[in-house]
């Protein structure tokens, strides 16, 4: 049934199904309704008859779906996301700016960091560090110093002679101006630009920059640091009126009938300014749609602390990146999806014995001295070993996982069945392939690849009911079990359980019979 309905190009979600293998049925989230009998069948293992009458898409057999999918999520064990994403405001790729840091591939690590920050030398001096605080390491001996490194990796860059500059789509033809230079403004126009359109930015100030121009000393925030970054923004192809305020040089209906959106990014705001430029005025500034930024004139949109009075730079520099994001599709003619927290699974606390696990996959480095009185200017051995220390506390497979997948497509809620988690465990630690408990599904598709091989041992489920788990017979190793088949069973894997090690490689199968 289910090769039916993919043959006629109707997707029927699943998770335990491959490809060449029978099915074995366990997930149920692919099941479908028998119209004639009213009866609910996994398609994955019902043959199709001639004159069978089935319902996919209906609300009832969604619900079903959706409930399947939160039953494997109240077991599930892992962040699809780590906590110090949530944390930052901007929600920067963290663990990924961290593993290029410790590979010591700095190029890459610069290109992470603006895939959502557009100032990260600028906040690596100015921000409260609410990511480090977030971090899970935390709690133990001290968070990685997410700030320091990317703060270190970003003045290496500017000094490089060669900045990285991002790519920019083709030209879209839409022109966009950007009222204020602060950093919610150059946020914006540094993503508006990637996106293809043409963007001017205003400024009432003959120098870019707003309130970080003011706010701290030269100390805090070095000009050459805060003019290089401006610099490598504008380079996108951005242009600069400054001197030229909104309400006096130009205004709002002029803006308006010459661009095809209008940001306003000019700080803390009257309400009489606000009024004065025919917009609904809200406490702290202009009211907005919550999660999308438009005003209640169409092609206006307005972020930063021109809506809440005062704010934290890295609050304004997120706000820029997603008001960019809500006018590009408001540009291409599409509704706005409100800016939301993104799903994850979340393990919350971590119960006894669990910060051990972590702790053992990552590096032992000390954190840096916070008491010293000494400037300690970073090396790239320093950095790479401080990168280390991150607990890697999101999943691999993250972006790539079909319960992931399969639970934002139904809406499945992480929460909706509530129990005592397992604990978290990684199995094989020392070894080659890494084998997670806690996310895996009891699929069987890994028990089934390894039974292929000639001469591992394979794999097998130990236990009964609910606590039946995946392992290895005579107590082996993940390489013992899965010989050739490793790659194989690794590529298999729909939710990261198993995935190789990012510190020791699989080594070929006549070297561990020789060991």
């Amino acid at each position: 049934m289910l090769d039916g309905a993919h043959k006629l190009g109707i997707e029927i979600p699943t998770l335990c199904f491959l490809e060449g293998y029978e099915p074995s049925c366990s997930c149920q989230i692919c099941i479908v309704k028998l119209a004639d009998v009213g009866r609910f069948v996994p398609s994955c293992g019902t043959r199709a008859v001639d004159g069978m009458r089935i319902e996919s898409e209906t609300p009832e057999v969604h619900q079903l779906r959706k409930t399947a999918l939160e039953l494997l999520l109240s077991d599930h064990v892992g962040d699809c996301r780590a906590p110090c994403f949530f944390a930052c405001p901007a929600h920067m790729d963290v663990p990924q700016m961290l593993r290029e840091i410790g590979d010591e591939d700095l190029r890459s690590a610069i290109a992470t960091i603006k895939e959502d920050i557009a100032l990260p030398a600028v906040l690596g001096r100015v921000c409260p560090k609410p990511c480090e605080k977030g971090c899970r390491r935390s709690t133990a001996d001290g968070p990685v110093e997410v700030c320091e490194l990317k703060r270190y990796t970003a003045d290496l860059d500017l000094a490089s002679g060669d900045p990285y500059v991002p790519k920019c789509r083709p030209d879209t033809g839409k022109r966009v101006v950007v009222v204020g230079a602060g950093p919610t403004g150059l946020a914006a126009a540094f993503h508006l630009r990637q996106q293809g359109h043409a963007v001017t930015v205003i400024d009432a100030g003959e120098k870019p920059g707003g309130r970080l121009l003011t706010e701290f000393s030269a100390d805090e925030l070095p000009p050459e640091t805060l003019d290089g970054e401006i610099a490598v923004i504008f380079a996108l192809g951005i242009e600069l009126q400054a001197g030229k305020r909104l309400g006096d040089e130009t205004t709002l209906n002029e803006l308006r009938n010459q661009f095809d959106a209008v940001l306003l990014a000019c700080g803390a705001t009257d309400k009489k300014d606000v009024e004065a430029w025919g917009l609904k005025a809200a406490s702290r500034g202009v009211a907005v749609n919550k999660g999308t930024f438009e005003t209640n004139l169409p092609g206006v949109f307005a972020a930063g602390n021109v809506l809440r009075g005062k704010g934290m730079v890295v609050r304004s520099v997120a706000d820029g990146k997603e008001a960019a994001g809500a006018i590009g599709q408001y540009l291409a003619g599409r509704p706005i999806t409100p800016v939301g927290r993104p799903f994850s699974s979340r393990m919350g606390k971590l119960q006894e014995g669990e910060m051990g696990e972590f702790l053992a996959s990552a590096g032992d480095g000390p954190q840096l001295d916070k008491e010293s009185t000494e400037p300690q200017p970073l090396s790239l051995p320093i950095a790479s070993q401080q990168a280390h220390r991150c607990l890697s506390c999101g999943c691999a497979a993250q972006g790539s996982c079909k319960l992931e997948r399969y639970a934002i497509m139904y809406g499945a809620e992480t929460a909706r069945y509530q129990s005592d988690r397992r604990a978290f465990v990684q199995v094989n630690r020392s070894g080659s392939v890494i084998y997670e408990p806690g996310k895996c599904i009891n699929c069987e598709l890994c028990i089934k690849i390894a039974a292929e091989s000639s001469d591992a041992l394979g794999l097998t489920f130990v236990g009964r009911g609910f606590d039946v788990r995946v392992g290895v017979p005579f107590h082996g190793t993940m390489e013992e079990a899965l010989g050739d088949m490793a790659a194989k069973c690794i590529a298999a894997c729909l939710t990261g359980a198993l995935y190789l090690s990012p510190v020791h490689t699989l080594a070929p199968r006549a070297s561990r019979q020789e060991d």
